[in-house]
């Protein structure tokens, strides 16, 4: 029994001082506490959604999909093929155009009215804080910081480590303008080099007013977020983009809900929706759509195209890699939207309704 308590107090200790390193990032504390204790959706300590649900559905548990994870070897979770992908040089896209060039699973860059966005950047090819799985897959991670254009804003939608990426955003610092992140996540990056300047902390209902007719609210979704043991510290966003070029929504992750009627009353007329679409389970329902309620939230937005992200970069889920492209294809047969699949690094040129995009994931092994 000493040993044993012996043992117990040296992996405490261990685990108290490797959560420390600054990838895990930090807690807000003192005024941003305080700024957060405001907001009507901090409650006992805690963000919460606005209808609460639990977050593993009826007839599952933790435990047992715990259990699945380490003891169950599920098909096809990732290809054995390298992906196929376009490297195409931001730096050089003419200032006039609107493009949106997708960097596999939700990291993706925006140019909007001469505006340019990084969103979810995550370029170390990794997710997790911790050593080995699950990496990017090959050929998904061919873009790096180096490869970046001067950003005017970063959008974080909320800070677990599959979009939050410690190496990837502090690498960043230098060339970002102004960060949009939840209330709370600010700790984060002021722990890595960002000034106060630099971080806009908003809360649902917020906006940026970017410059004259184009303006970045944040809006609600139906997650979490955290990166250690204590979670929701951070809020989770989702982001309605107005430019004088046209309106894009991001919808970050987040379970269906009637939120997507909302919105669309709320910002009407969406030309583009970019919407989580990978890494779900009817274990996890309640914060991850399946593919056939994207195209249900699509529908409900009244979005005029739709680019499904979140897949084909990292397996975080049961399902093979390439499902989510097939049932989001399947499901958007005979909508009211277009439904675009570019591949990783590919140019959707915004503008252009007719551009054509082939189903990439087929015949990849």
């Amino acid at each position: 029994m000493i040993f044993l308590l012996c043992v117990i107090i040296v992996l405490a200790v261990a685990t108290y001082f490797y959560m420390k390193q600054p990838q895990f990032g930090a807690l807000p504390e003192g005024k941003r506490l305080e700024m957060m204790k405001k907001s009507p959706h901090y409650k006992d300590g805690k963000f919460r959604n606005l209808t609460e649900k639990p977050t593993i559905a009826e007839g599952y548990s933790f435990a047992g999909e715990i259990w699945k994870a380490l003891t169950v070897k599920f098909p096809h979770t990732e290809p054995v093929d390298a992906l196929p992908s376009i490297k195409t040089n931001l730096k050089t896209i003419p200032a006039d155009r609107n493009v949106m060039v997708w960097f596999g699973h939700s990291s993706f860059f925006l140019q909007a009215d001469g505006v340019k966005i990084l969103v979810d950047p995550v370029f170390s090819g990794r997710m997790s804080p911790l050593p080995g799985k699950p990496s990017a897959y090959k050929g998904s991670d061919i873009y790096s910081v180096e490869d970046m254009p001067e950003i005017d804003y970063m959008l974080l939608s909320h800070d677990h480590y599959d979009h939050l990426d410690y190496e990837t955003v502090k690498a960043l610092q230098s060339k970002v303008k102004y960060v949009i992140c939840g209330l709370g996540a600010g700790a984060h990056y002021e722990r890595w080099g960002y000034t106060s300047k630099q971080i806009l902390e908003k809360d649902w209902g917020d906006k940026v007013d970017v410059k004259p007719g184009f303006t970045i609210y944040t809006e609600n979704t139906h997650h979490d977020g955290g990166r250690g043991f204590k979670s929701s510290q951070a809020l989770w966003l989702s982001f309605f983009i107005q430019s004088p070029a046209m309106n894009i929504y991001y919808s970050g992750d987040g379970g269906y809900s009637n939120r997507f009627k909302d919105i669309a009353k709320k910002h009407p007329a969406i030309d583009w929706a970019i919407m989580e679409c990978g890494q779900y389970d009817k274990a996890w329902q309640s914060v991850h759509e399946l593919p056939e309620e994207v195209a249900l939230a699509t529908t409900e937005l009244n979005a005029k195209n739709l680019i499904p992200v979140h897949h084909s970069k990292f397996t975080l889920a049961k399902h093979p890699w390439d499902e989510p492209l097939k049932e989001i294809t399947k499901h958007s047969q005979n909508k009211n939207y277009r439904l675009a699949t570019p591949m990783i690094g590919e140019m959707v040129d915004l503008d252009d309704n007719t551009q054509v995009f082939r189903q990439w994931w087929k015949n990849i092994k």
